[in-house]
């Protein structure tokens, strides 16, 4: 008779638990057709933008890293007790925040007015970059990782019992929507086993390798998008250097092959690549390594942006420097709101897809602080399928757009920037010199002439 009375109780909580679980699986199900991203957002800056990704309505938002900025930049020394540029440099120019620190940076992004109204309604999942990682252009020798890991986390929502919080990195991956519609996230971390610039060893590390090939080989979804924190196309450090110089799977060449051979071997459909970190956005395209073009969408950064590092004035320099840059994977439309088709100021990357068009469309933008398209795509999901296309080649000494290496181009046109840079001081100096050297001839004319009278 007693335990008669637990009856009804029982009933209402399997009834409850029963609705609980079929709600979770109509939300994982749930048809996804609007997505977000975007990287480089400083705790500091004021954060419009939040508006006009609120405005676009996503279902997903994707953080790409450099979610808040947790080291410390040094002032420019050259001279003095720490030195942090020059040929007598003795100190980093970035070290990294406490613990505690960092934990007040993420808070304060946390709480930003148009961030929690993204959080209230829209799934937010992310990765890292060097500045929330805890140190710019670090890699795995970096000591604070596994505490930072712990705050990634912690702002990204990551439930306590997540195989992330056990694991050696960020990466991760997601599957949106129903069987047949379903968009599959892979999200890397460029991060935690990364060897040093230069090394041309690991970016991903043997243990997130063998994760990566199991997710590519797993089952099928009409979209795969590959998140990573680094541009994974363009190389621009090849055309930029010595003066400019950024991080890029492109630096890590064997690195670079094997992610594309691995996506080649799976052939896998619909994959393309998303990315941040290098302050302006840019589409890129690569059509030599599967039987369909490999676009990487790069949104950089939601307040951190080129134009807004320099004054206004000097905005129009930095456009002719984006047109002047060598490209060989940059997509250049006429659509685009500059003629370089790169964007430097804040940013996000827009995705829609229209399943119900025949056939099913995509169209990736990357938007500005007012959600207007600044450069987009827009493509049968068709074009995007293995085989569809036999894989390109390019025969060596030949140039190929979206197929030659930017390290391959002519030695005149790869360092073209430097070239006018190098032109452009010599002629100042000259003309200097010259200015000088007349100068200095009207002075002693003057004097001789103040003699004689």
């Amino acid at each position: 008779m007693g335990s008669g009375r637990w009856w009804p109780g029982l009933v209402v909580i399997a009834a409850v638990v029963v609705v609980a679980s079929c709600a979770s699986q109509g939300k994982e199900h749930l048809l996804v057709s609007r997505i977000a991203f975007g990287s480089c957002a400083d705790q500091n800056d004021p954060q419009h933008i939040w508006d006009a990704i609120v405005k676009f309505d996503p279902q997903v938002f994707i953080w790409l890293g450099d979610n808040i900025y947790g080291d410390n930049k040094r002032p420019f020394n050259v001279f003095g007790k720490e030195r942090t540029i020059g040929p007598w440099k003795n100190a980093r120019m970035f070290v990294p925040s406490p613990k505690q620190e960092m934990e007040l940076r993420y808070k304060k992004a946390k709480t930003k007015h148009g961030y929690s109204r993204l959080r209230e309604k829209t799934k937010v999942i992310g990765t890292w970059d060097d500045h929330d990682y805890g140190l710019n252009d670090a890699g795995k020798e970096f000591d604070g990782k596994i505490t930072n890991q712990g705050l990634l986390l912690d702002f990204l929502d990551e439930p306590q019992d997540s195989p992330r919080r056990k694991q050696d990195g960020v990466y991760a991956s997601y599957t949106f929507g129903p069987v047949g519609r379903q968009i599959k996230v892979i999200l890397l971390d460029t991060r935690y086993h990364r060897d040093p610039l230069l090394s041309d060893g690991t970016i991903l590390g043997n243990s997130q390798w063998t994760w990566l090939e199991k997710e590519l080989n797993g089952p099928a979804s009409a979209i795969t998008i590959i998140g990573s924190s680094i541009q994974v196309i363009s190389n621009l450090s090849a055309t930029t250097g010595p003066f400019i110089s950024s991080e890029a799977w492109g630096r890590f060449p064997m690195e670079r092959n094997r992610l594309f051979k691995l996506i080649a071997d799976s052939k896998r459909d619909g994959v393309f690549f998303m990315s941040g970190d290098v302050h302006f956005g840019e589409i890129t395209r690569y059509d030599c390594a599967t039987g369909y073009p490999l676009y990487d969408i790069t949104s950089s950064g939601l307040t951190r942006s080129v134009e807004e590092e320099v004054p206004p004035p000097l905005h129009f320099l930095v456009r002719l420097v984006a047109q002047w840059t060598p490209t060989t994977m940059r997509v250049m439309d006429p659509n685009c709101r500059f003629s370089s088709c790169a964007y430097g100021q804040p940013n996000f990357g827009a995705i829609e897809i229209d399943w119900n068009a025949t056939p099913v469309t995509l169209k990736i933008e990357v938007r500005d602080i007012d959600g207007l398209p600044v450069a987009g795509i827009k493509m049968p999901l068709l074009e995007l399928k293995a085989g569809s296309v036999p894989a390109a080649t390019v025969e060596t000494g030949k140039y190929r757009r979206h197929c030659s290496l930017e390290s391959t181009l002519p030695w005149l046109v790869r360092y073209r920037l430097a070239i006018l840079l190098f032109s452009a001081v010599a002629i100042f100096l000259l003309a200097l010199i010259a200015f000088a050297s007349a100068a200095l001839s009207l002075s002693r004319r003057w004097l001789r002439k103040s003699k004689l009278d």
